[in-house]
């Protein structure tokens, strides 16, 4: 999850006497990242009718002095779903459907803490976090995330005796179904995921985002948490359909060569500065994650096939 720092701090930065500085130029200096023409054009772009705005729940609820935030409903509902999925499967390939569950809570739990560290080291090394950042529950990268939790579950399979790869195949069916529902918690929160600024008639303008909403009103951007939603709906699709053929790490495979390939794709319209060359660090960790698992898959393509049930 991105920390945008919100539009009326950044105005309150500019001394008196100067001219208040254009969202558009106060974005280009966050990110510090130029941009391409297409997008000094976008980020002027004003919608007259308020086309492009999107409800949007950064609460989903309260009561009392207890807030239910969107987000961290979503992230619950997204982890139970793909653990209610996954370990059916690890029971379809002969496993124990609890173990499977005890596992899995201890590798969420991981999870959140190693992608919330990779978020802070970025923004510690940038200086736009310090020890209250830290202690937060805000800022998330979803790839150290799910390293953390891969590594996780291999290392608690190994010390409890179970099928590593039938472990790490079968939570890899859930996987995407689960990052897919979590991102609508990112879409619903305006946690700062967005993408550039745009004019198809599908922008979104995140005007009550939880991170502050650093454009003029009336601008839209792509809302790239959704279109990470549709890929990943679409690659659950995908191993749903060819789990029953896959063994031996090869289903761990192919979830890691799809949502690799789509996160690079969609990080085309992200704002993520480029760290080498035009890659972001989200599009490195893809490749690497993407060659990784086209090992994998070709590796398990060649097991020889389990007794799992049908």
């Amino acid at each position: 999850m991105r920390a945008i720092v919100c539009h009326e701090r950044l105005a309150a930065s500019v001394p008196s006497g100067q001219r208040r500085p254009t969202a558009r130029h106060m974005i280009a200096q966050l990110i510090e990242r130029p941009q391409s023409k297409a997008d000094m054009t976008a980020s002027r772009h004003i919608s007259p009718s308020g086309s492009g705005k999107r409800l949007m729940f950064p609460i989903f609820a309260e009561f009392g002095p207890v807030k239910l935030y969107s987000y961290g409903l979503m992230m619950a509902l997204g982890f139970w779903i793909a653990t209610q999925i996954s370990s059916r499967e690890f029971e379809r390939r002969g496993g124990d459907a609890d173990q499977f569950w005890r596992l899995a809570l201890l590798s969420f739990v991981t999870a959140l803490v190693t992608s919330h560290l990779w978020w802070w080291v970025g923004e510690a090394i940038a200086g736009r976090a310090g020890r209250v950042e830290l202690l937060s529950g805000s800022g998330h990268v979803w790839f150290a995330g799910m390293i953390g939790g891969m590594v996780t579950g291999w290392w608690l399979a190994r010390r409890r005796r179970l099928g590593v790869l039938q472990v790490l195949d079968s939570a890899a069916l859930g996987l995407p179904l689960g990052h897919a529902l979590g991102r609508i918690g990112c879409h619903l929160a305006g946690d700062g995921d967005w993408g550039r600024t745009t004019d198809v008639p599908w922008g979104v303008a995140y005007e009550k985002a939880i991170a502050g909403w650093p454009y003029e009103p009336g601008v839209v951007v792509h809302p790239t948490s959704l279109y990470e939603t549709a890929a990943y709906t679409l690659v659950f699709g995908v191993l749903l359909l060819y789990r029953r053929r896959a063994e031996g790490g090869a289903l761990l495979g192919a979830c890691l060569v799809l949502t690799s390939i789509a996160r690079f794709i969609i990080e085309l319209w992200r704002l993520n500065p480029s760290v080498l060359g035009r890659l972001s660090e989200a599009q490195l960790v893809a490749l690497a994650l993407c060659a990784i698992g086209g090992w994998l898959w070709l590796k398990g393509s060649c097991a020889t096939p389990s007794k799992a049930k049908p």
